[in-house]
């Protein structure tokens, strides 16, 4: 995941598209494929890291971390912490994240009906 540096024209451009167009705010939160289906994993529950790395098997851990950390930043997944030896970690939807879950399935139903049309 590169990061834009903030003085190019790129992030200027971005940020004016976010700004103007609350669907590309949207998109830019949840959108590739990796945020979109942590989420789509989450909206069944709770998830160790663990068990969404064999959900999701083509990440590597980094991108996993990556993703998560971002979607935390964004307040849509929150990362929980428990004091037991091993460390035990969970990862969930917040509120806002299950605000998701709806569009999420319509998305779902979109991309079913559109590879039917292929």
């Amino acid at each position: 995941m590169t990061k834009i540096k903030e003085t190019s024209t790129n992030f200027a451009n971005k940020e004016a598209l976010e700004n103007d167009c609350r669907e590309v705010y949207a998109s830019n939160i949840i959108g590739g494929q990796w945020s979109l289906a942590i989420c789509c994993y989450l909206i069944g529950g709770k998830h160790r890291f663990g068990e969404l790395k064999k959900c999701l098997p083509n990440i590597t851990e980094r991108m996993l971390t990556l993703q998560l950390r971002k979607l935390e930043e964004n307040k849509i997944v929150t990362r929980t912490v428990y004091a037991q030896i091993p460390p035990k970690v969970e990862y969930e939807l917040t509120e806002i994240g299950k605000e998701l879950a709806p569009i999420i399935k319509e998305l779902g139903k979109w991309g079913e009906k559109h590879r039917l049309l292929k």
